[in-house]
């Protein structure tokens, strides 16, 4: 049976279908744009003269954005391994939540994949006492990750960009299919860009202070050899004067040297900002001197923000609906 409703709009009704029901329109015949209007006219009507209500939901959703800021803010620098903490499962579980709701299953394999993976990787980084190979591959599977989110994330912005130029009309591509590509390819490249990071930066945590050249507070249990990377706690091979056939090795300005994928995880997928031994400022500009490696820092920046946005705004804004809800509210 067809759908049918009837449309009001400025106190007079309209009739848009058949002469045996008056004041109705049947949904079967019309185009998406125009059932869209129709919607678009329902939600008017609905709403006209509700203009109070609508500023007390404003008032009540700007109050809860500021306390809710502000309780973050607090939680963040009172209890930062709790909140970094809630905030990864929150980001883990936060998009499952929509997405299977949505039945976006391509997300949905790639999320399971990358759970599986991490699991594993997070699970060997954990482990004491910890295996010669593990930093290695804790880092190299970041690393990986985080260029893998780079690239998506740049190519996705690049085909959104070129959409909204018209490029997209050359191939003869639909204007919807190419935004709707280049966003999804956007959002997989920022999501996994900060799940990525989050757990590179607990694993670097766990692994630094089991190899024992690194605590969080305090100094650190073993005296660090010249020839050893304070990372990974493996020997280092390549000379800093030398161009390795796999890696090179970095030495930062307090002196100390590192196996290249284990500075470059720990610095820029890691978040920490800081020599693994001594504890002294990083110099990130200095230490990729490359001007084609610095949007790599830019864009752990950009991660770091977008946090916020992925883990607690579906929340907040739940929460608001909820308020609204008590108080009668629509």
């Amino acid at each position: 049976m067809a759908g049918v409703f009837e449309v009001e709009v400025d106190g007079v009704e309209h009739d848009h279908g058949h002469h045996d029901e008056p004041n109705q329109v049947d949904l079967s015949h019309l185009s998406p744009e125009e059932k869209w209007r129709l919607e678009h006219a329902r939600m008017h009507v609905k709403h006209k003269g509700h203009e109070s209500m609508h500023a007390e939901m404003v008032l009540i959703l700007i109050v809860t954005l500021v306390i809710a800021q502000l309780v973050l803010v607090q939680w963040k620098q009172r209890h930062p391994k709790s909140y970094n903490l809630v905030t990864l499962f929150q980001m883990w579980v936060v998009p499952l939540y929509f997405t299977t709701k949505l039945h976006w299953w391509r997300f949905l394999v790639t999320w399971f994949i990358f759970s599986v993976v991490t699991a594993y990787v997070t699970y060997r980084a954990t482990r004491k006492p910890l295996a010669c190979t593990t930093p290695r591959l804790v880092y190299k599977w970041f690393l990986l990750l985080y260029k893998i989110s780079y690239a998506t994330g740049i190519v996705g912005y690049t085909v959104v960009m070129f959409t909204l130029f018209g490029i997209n009309l050359i191939f003869r591509i639909k204007p919807e299919d190419a935004m709707d590509f280049g966003v999804s390819l956007l959002f997989y490249g920022l999501y996994y860009g900060v799940l990525g990071r989050d757990f590179a930066e607990m694993c670097a945590d766990f692994m630094a202070s089991t190899v024992g050249y690194y605590s969080a507070s305090g100094m650190p249990t073993k005296h660090l050899s010249d020839s050893i990377c304070a990372v990974c706690g493996q020997p280092i091979l390549v000379d800093v004067s030398e161009e390795g056939i796999i890696e090179n090795t970095y030495r930062l300005s307090c002196n100390h040297v590192f196996h290249e994928f284990c500075i470059r995880g720990w610095c820029i997928v890691g978040k920490k900002q800081i020599c693994p031994y001594c504890k002294e400022k990083v110099d990130l500009k200095r230490m990729f001197s490359n001007p084609w490696e610095r949007p790599h820092v830019m864009y752990g920046q950009l991660l770091d923000w977008l946090r916020y946005l992925v883990a607690w705004q579906p929340v907040i804004i739940g929460l608001v609906q909820g308020i609204n809800y008590i108080l009668g509210l629509e």
